[in-house]
Parts: C-alpha cells; sequence; structure tokens
C-alpha cells in the first residue's frame, strides 16, 4: 500500500516591512540626509542605516555638537558625511538645498521641530514644493491584518479641504502602488457610512468617490463615507447592510483631519502593536517625517519605505507653483 507525502503546512507570509527589507537587499547606499540630527537617537538611526548599507548619511547640523553626542554615546560617525551649519533653522534649509540640487535622494528628520522641517520644505519659492499638494501617510504593519495600512493624513494638513484631499488620496493611492500594492482600495473615513449634510467629511467623500468615477482620481478603488468598522470588517458592513466595493479590506484610510489620522496611527502603534513608518509624499524627493520620540525602529522603517520609493522612480509630480 502506498502513502502520499503530507501535505506541507503553508508558509506564513512575511510581515510587510521584512517583505519590503528583502527586496532592498541589493540596493546601492543611497545618499539620506539627516536634518539637524542632534541627539543620540537620531545619530543611532544613521549608523544603523550605514550599517544595513541602507543609505549614505549626511549629517546636516552643527558638527561640534553632532561629534559631542556620538562621542558621548560611543557613535561611530566616521562613516557619514557631515556638513557644517549653525542651528535647526539653517539645517533644514541647507538639507532642502540640497535635495533641490540632486545632492541628496531623501530627507530624513532628525532632533528639529516638524514646523521648522516643514516651513523650509514647503518654502515657495527655495523648497521642495510641487503641482500636488504635499501630505503624510503612516504606514501601518498590524499583527494579524496581514497587509499593511497606509493611514492619511495625520501629520501635515491640519483641516484639508476638498482640493487638499483629493491629492491626499491621490498621493497615498501612488504610495501604495510604489510599496507594491497594485489597486488598492481606498476608505474614506466619517462617524457614518451615510452621507450626512451636517456634516462635511461624508459630503467629501461623496464628492470624491465622483471623482473617481469621473477619473479625476485613478488606481485604487475608492469608496465613502464609511465608518472604521466597515472599512476594516466585512461582517461589520454585513450586519448593517452597507454594501461597499471595499468589502472591509480597506488599504488606505483617508482620514478627515489631522487629530482623527494622528489618534487613529498612534492607538494602532501604541495600543494595537503595530510597526509604524512615516513619509510625506507630494515633495520633490520622499521626505522622512518622524517625531522626535519615535523609536530607533520607526526611524529606520520609514527611510526604508523612503529607499522603496526612489528605488520605483519616485516621481509623483512636476514641480509647480500650485500645490503646497
Amino acid at each position: 500500500m502506498t502513502t502520499s507525502a503530507p501535505t506541507p503546512a503553508p508558509v506564513p507570509a512575511l510581515p510587510f516591512f521584512d517583505s519590503l527589507a528583502a527586496t532592498l537587499r541589493d540596493v546601492a547606499p543611497m545618499p539620506v540626509g539627516i536634518v539637524y540630527p542632534c541627539s543620540a537617537i537620531a545619530l543611532r538611526a544613521a549608523c544603523e542605516l550605514r550599517r544595513r548599507n541602507l543609505a549614505r548619511p549626511v549629517l546636516i547640523g552643527p558638527v561640534a555638537r553632532i561629534r559631542a553626542i556620538a562621542e558621548e554615546g560611543a557613535l561611530d560617525i566616521s562613516g557619514c558625511r557631515l556638513v557644517d551649519v549653525a542651528d535647526d533653522a539653517q539645517a533644514a534649509q541647507c538639507g532642502v538645498r540640497m535635495a533641490r540640487e540632486g545632492e541628496v535622494a531623501i530627507l530624513m528628520k532628525g532632533a528639529l521641530h516638524s514646523r521648522v522641517y516643514l516651513h523650509e520644505i514647503g518654502h515657495h519659492d527655495s523648497g521642495l514644493r510641487t503641482e500636488r499638494w504635499m501630505s503624510h501617510v503612516y504606514i501601518l504593519d498590524l499583527p494579524g491584518v496581514g497587509r499593511p495600512l497606509l493611514v492619511s493624513d495625520g501629520a501635515v494638513n491640519i483641516a484639508p479641504d476638498l482640493d487638499v484631499r483629493r491629492d491626499i488620496v491621490r498621493n497615498a493611492i501612488d504610495l501604495a502602488h510604489m510599496l507594491g500594492i497594485a489597486c488598492p482600495r481606498v476608505a474614506l473615513l466619517s462617524a457614518v457610512e451615510t452621507v450626512n449634510p451636517g456634516l462635511q467629511s461624508t459630503l467629501d467623500a461623496a464628492i470624491i468617490c465622483k471623482m473617481a468615477d469621473r477619473g479625476q482620481i485613478t488606481g485604487g478603488i475608492v469608496d465613502g463615507p464609511l465608518a472604521l468598522d466597515n472599512a476594516l470588517s466585512a461582517e461589520a458592513a454585513r450586519c448593517k447592510g452597507v454594501r461597499s466595493p471595499i468589502g472591509g479590506q480597506a488599504d488606505i484610510l483617508i482620514v478627515p483631519d489631522l487629530e482623527s489620522g494622528n489618534i487613529l496611527a498612534k492607538q494602532m502603534t501604541f495600543l494595537g502593536g503595530a510597526q509604524a513608518a512615516g513619509i510625506v509624499i507630494g515633495a520633490r524627493v520622499p521626505v522622512v517625517l518622524t517625531s522626535r520620540a519615535d523609536s530607533l525602529s520607526t526611524r529606520l522603517l520609514s527611510c526604508m519605505v523612503a529607499v522603496a520609493m526612489v528605488r520605483k522612480g519616485y516621481r509623483i509630480a512636476r514641480p509647480g507653483a500650485d500645490g503646497a
């Protein structure tokens, strides 16, 4: 009597960031401008990026202070290029200039305030603006979900109007494509899943969906308004009688405003155990935007996303005057 070989157990899919790292193993390290890296964790990130052969760090800030921090933390920055400027504002100006002139492929935030960093990046004349509005995307890999979730915008646009929300959607779709999501499902979030004239986010969602229907937004499946449960749970959508092409399987969550996006992403990180990265898209180069309190892991993962974007030929928009 012959017996058949046992069926091998399915191989579990790698977590998203592990899979992304595997695609970057043979990519030549890129020059990354780290703006004002005047903290131990910012310098640790630079050293780790160099050790992993992901980047050639360019440390932009007061060199004497940077060297002192490195010495105190026993960090070897000898393999990093140092560009001496006096303070955080000048570091941001220098980093933006280097990005405009092609000296660095990516900009990464160090130990300066986001307001100073973004002010120079968004400057009308000397910044990195394009015809798109810039927006921030959190990339989150949650345990048990089986796919990355992109949340936008939780860091740049405080209360986006319809024009900005349109570009937030377009930017997130473009990023999803660069991360290997061929046809992302985009959920336009609100508190409810029906259009309510008293709730502006539902009206904006309905208009953006019509834009997608008319080909003004392409590259993904866009639906809304949707409450968070309907966007992420097919069972919740079924129980509520919500018929949506998203089917509870959203890849991108578009939030109504910065506060809701920031809170949602940090809930997923601190309570849901998500690995997280943060990137600004819509500028001339990928812009890594992390909190000064973010972990080493978040900084490395964010830079890894930026490297993947450059590898995919990041060209989101032409330089122009009507973006922000």
